[in-house]
């Protein structure tokens, strides 16, 4: 039996910035249910309240901050569980900063135990030979997410992944990755929302991502239509998903 949702955000409530047909209903449906829910992104820049803030204005409504899970929260949290108080040097926005703040993390460009990579528009090269230099002298190599491009208006911008690929370049060592597809990043996702990966349903758009991560972390997952992936598309992947649907308007867990 599904006891609660985590979902993907672009490309499943919305595509660029138009609202997906369903989307909507989906959450009220959810709302109505009391269905415990977590929308998952690999956005490392933003915070839950940018987030909810954003989809405010683009007519979704009914969603609180407690409903997001960034892939700088899952960081920050994986982080913790490592080592309580640690010391990092940060590349990326306020959204990564902000997070380790929030477990107890120190930001230091001094011998620090983790340098932690995520997007940013402020990337420069002051910035890629500290990390270099950091790593080589020992500290741990973290990144967010391994997107290498986020699509944009007007077509697609450098993300997480090409400054990652700088640095693995540089040093010779490659960082470990939280966010999607590590399914490490759903089990938080269940953690947080209090059920077992068993109890979960993953709803994404994408076979690369979403639904190898969702069943690697042992959840039922529902692939929606509306985003990357087409019907014919999933036959090239060794795997499958659970149910397949147009888009989320479609989803009734009672029906599962």
């Amino acid at each position: 039996m599904i006891k609660a949702v985590i979902s993907d955000m672009d490309g499943v409530i919305y595509r660029g910035k138009q609202v997906i047909v369903g989307a909507q209903d989906f959450v009220d449906r959810l709302r109505a249910d009391n269905t415990p829910f977590l929308f998952l992104t690999n956005n490392a820049e933003q915070t839950p309240l940018d987030l909810k803030l954003k989809l405010a204005q683009m007519g979704i409504h009914g969603i609180e901050e407690e409903n997001f899970i960034t892939s700088a929260m899952a960081t920050a949290m994986f982080l913790r569980s490592q080592k309580e108080r640690a010391t990092a040097f940060v590349i990326g926005g306020g959204g990564l900063m902000n997070e380790l703040y929030n477990v107890g993390f120190s930001l230091s460009e001094s011998h620090p135990d983790y340098v932690v990579v995520s997007k940013t528009a402020n990337f420069n090269f002051e910035m890629l030979k500290k990390a270099v230099r950091l790593i080589d002298a020992g500290a741990k190599f973290i990144g967010t997410n391994p997107d290498m491009i986020d699509p944009v208006e007007g077509g697609n911008e450098p993300a997480a992944g090409t400054i990652l690929a700088a640095i693995s370049a540089a040093t010779g060592k490659k960082p470990y990755i939280v966010g999607k597809p590590n399914s490490l990043m759903m089990m938080l996702a269940t953690r947080k929302l209090g059920v077992h990966p068993e109890e979960a349903l993953m709803v994404g758009d994408r076979m690369d991502t979403d639904i190898v991560g969702g069943m690697e972390a042992g959840m039922k997952t529902a692939l929606v239509l509306s985003g990357v992936t087409t019907m014919a598309m999933i036959e090239h992947f060794p795997y499958k998903p659970d149910y397949v649907f147009n888009h989320v308007g479609e989803i009734g867990l009672d029906k599962l």
